[in-house]
């Protein structure tokens, strides 16, 4: 007789509202020009703004390390709930700051950064688990509604509501973080993992082709994860592949106006168009996996890349040929946060995707802060970004090289 269980779109729906609120972090640049501005309260530099966000990112991607684990432990719910409660928290505590720096810093950069490392690699590890047979798909849906809340937010903050220019940054925080707290404790409450042994009605595991079960790949733990090559291989192939698309996102606006003589918004709507782009990309690349692998998907998606970025020396002096460098950087760039949990799950096992993701997903900390401070390096020194960019290209063709050269673990036969 078949378990009843839940229905597992539940879990989507759940993973999806709990992503489209963490993807706050990426909407940081709708307060930067009020943070910044010279006849306001705040009257920020913008390094200070921009100190903010990388405190963000960093704590986002080493608690992580952590959460991970206590996901493994105690469930996706529990953990998910706890990270929306500490990003809601984080941004109401700010709202009651004033102008402080050190405060807002604290509260928005270190406090909601780890709310959102909590609650990121929730979604993802149910996911996977209720769906062995669309594991690509689904993981691409669950971190596309990461991009899409930046989208979200920015709008609210802006030209949908107006909310800065009403409620002012503060109040802003305060509705924001109530709206954290909210929608990802209810999505949070949707995720759960499947029974022991469960799998969809009708789908069996696929077989080699002489009908045999395939080799399965080892459960391993997260301490035993970080003592392989093959978790150094993913990780630096990580790093060296995210750390070009967000030094793109970081510099690609000033690239247009100060090397290609572009006016701001045309500069502006190519990186908009770019966060689209990545969104989509996050669906499409978990699909292709499906017929690729997440090993072949992300050999293809890195060379990609890289051919795109010594192209880029050459589309900056055009909106559209900076528009369409931008769709594609953003499309590879978003597959990044589809496929590498997908190569983490077929290298070390489905058991403790939570740990071993999260610290796989630290390579994402350490590549948001060399490729955009290498690009400023780059700018401040020789006044160019073309050195940076052809860099950036080598980095992903020897990413491309890493996942080439990564051969499995042992497996054990099923």
């Amino acid at each position: 007789m078949e378990q009843k269980v839940m229905n597992r779109w539940w879990v989507v729906i759940g993973g999806l509202l709990v992503q489209l609120c963490l993807g706050a972090i990426y909407a940081w640049g709708a307060f930067t020009g009020a943070l910044q501005d010279p006849g306001g309260p705040f009257q920020y530099s913008a390094s200070q703004t921009s100190w903010i966000f990388s405190a963000g990112l960093a704590s986002f991607a080493f608690t992580m390390i952590l959460a991970g684990r206590l996901q493994d432990r105690f469930g996706p719910r529990k953990i998910a709930v706890i990270g929306g409660l500490m990003l809601g928290a984080g941004y109401c505590l700010a709202s009651l700051t004033g102008t402080s720096y050190p405060l807002m810093l604290l509260f928005i950069g270190i406090v909601g950064g780890a709310g959102i490392g909590m609650g990121y690699v929730c979604p993802i590890a149910a996911c996977v688990k209720w769906f062995p047979d669309l594991k690509g798909l689904i993981t691409g849906l669950a971190v596309a509604g990461f991009g899409a809340g930046a989208f979200i937010f920015v709008k609210l903050a802006g030209s949908w509501m107006n909310l800065i220019a009403v409620h002012g940054v503060n109040g802003t925080f305060l509705i924001f973080g109530i709206i954290f707290a909210v929608c990802v404790v209810i999505g949070g409450l949707l995720l759960s993992n499947p029974p022991n042994g469960w799998k969809p009605s009708g789908w069996s595991p696929p077989t080699a082709k002489d009908g045999s079960a395939l080799a399965t790949v080892r459960d391993l733990t997260q301490n035993q994860v970080v003592r392989t090559g093959q978790f150094w291989m993913i990780w630096l192939a990580f790093v060296f592949s995210a750390g070009c698309g967000l030094m793109v996102i970081k510099c690609l606006k000033n690239f247009g106006v100060l090397q290609g003589g572009l006016t701001a918004a045309a500069a502006g709507s190519a990186l908009g168009l770019l966060a689209l782009f990545n969104g989509l990309g996050r669906i499409v690349w978990g699909t292709l996996s499906h017929k690729l692998s997440a090993k072949g998907a992300v050999i293809l998606m890195c060379v990609l890349q890289g051919a795109m970025m010594f192209l880029l020396i050459r589309m900056g002096s055009s909106a559209l040929t900076l528009t369409v460098a931008a769709c594609w950087l953003g499309f590879n760039f978003g597959g990044n946060f589809a496929l590498f949990p997908l190569l983490t799950l077929e290298n070390f096992g489905p058991k403790n995707l939570g740990a071993n993701y999260g610290v796989v997903f630290s390579a994402y900390g350490v590549g948001g802060i060399l490729g955009p401070v290498m690009a400023g390096r780059v700018w401040d020194t020789m006044g160019t970004f073309y050195v940076a960019f052809i860099i950036a290209a080598v980095a992903c063709l020897v990413a491309a090289g890493l996942a080439l050269l990564l051969k499995p673990i042992k497996a054990e036969v099923a």
